[in-house]
């Protein structure tokens, strides 16, 4: 029987745990057919930009906000073209924060000034958000292409569930996927689960484009020992899923949005880059040159 949640990232009991823990889900996968549901053969479209998305079956995780904090810094600070394909339907979370965004410039006159500093320096407006169910995605982002768009990076948030097809297929059709883990008992076996089910049922598939997939790190508590997280990636490496260096910290500013009200320096949002005065100890940066590092856009 597995160790519970209480003792589950304790010294003594952790490596079996997740031994157990693989165990259940390589079980549960191969009693599902989802892959049955997939045609063999999907579209190859010709694609000068990176397709990345960072995906996982567990809400809170991270993808979401990893997808912004990357897009933005990639955009603002970095000076790479970038779109940001929102496929989280029905909700479209990033669409959402830059509707937020939008409104918190019209409120905040601090938050405005900021805006229009910013834009004026740099002379960009704010990467281009797409809609897009996750079946329809790469035909959205195909007729961008062909109607002359350029971008270096296209950056993909995708629903919490790899069980539709049309999830499936778009996830095969990335060149990188960044799959966000945390020494959460419940977190780690949906990542696990997702991470093994791209290695075994899609990327064995005729025309799927994935080059590599990483696990990453995320809402690291400082208070635990590093060795542990050690010993979590060996046993991802005997599972063929190796981990990005980075480690992210468990820390309130991945969470820090624009206040309709204060004149905080913000972290997350869709129309500027996280404040400098926030980035020390953050590891975005970091973790923004490793992810730069694998997928080697054309800069």
């Amino acid at each position: 029987m597995c160790a519970d949640a209480d003792s589950f990232t304790s010294e003594s009991t952790f490596v079996d745990s997740l031994a157990c823990l693989l165990m259940q889900v390589c079980k549960y996968i191969s009693t599902r057919g989802y892959a049955a549901d997939i045609k063999p053969q999907f579209p190859k479209f010709m694609k000068d930009p990176v397709f990345v998305a960072f995906s996982t079956q567990k809400g809170g995780a991270g993808k979401t906000t990893l997808t912004v904090l990357t897009a933005g810094y990639l955009y603002y600070v970095r000076g790479l073209k970038v779109l940001v394909v929102d496929c989280d339907y029905p909700q479209y979370s990033i669409k959402e924060m830059r509707d937020r965004d939008a409104e918190i410039i019209r409120l905040n006159a601090s938050f405005r000034k900021s805006f229009y500093d910013q834009r004026e320096r740099t002379g960009l407006d704010p990467y281009p958000v797409l809609l897009a169910k996750p079946e329809d995605a790469l035909l959205k982002v195909k007729a961008r292409l062909e109607a002359g768009e350029e971008y270096d990076v296209v950056l993909f948030d995708l629903p919490g569930t790899i069980n539709h097809p049309g999830v499936a297929k778009t996830v095969s059709l990335m060149d990188y996927i960044f799959c966000p883990v945390a020494a959460d008992k419940l977190i780690l076996e949906s990542s696990l689960a997702f991470a093994i089910k791209v290695r075994d049922e899609i990327k064995p598939l005729n025309g799927c484009s994935i080059k590599e997939m990483y696990m990453v790190w995320n809402l690291v508590d400082a208070r635990e020992r590093t060795d542990l997280y050690d010993a979590y990636e060996e046993v991802f490496e005997e599972q063929m899923l190796p981990t990005l260096k980075t480690r992210l910290p468990d820390t309130k500013r991945y969470r820090r949005e624009g206040s309709k009200e204060s004149s905080r320096p913000v972290f997350r949002s869709t129309l500027m880059p996280p404040d400098r005065r926030l980035l020390a100890g953050s590891r975005l940066v970091e973790l923004v040159d490793e992810i730069l590092a694998i997928i080697n856009p054309d800069t």
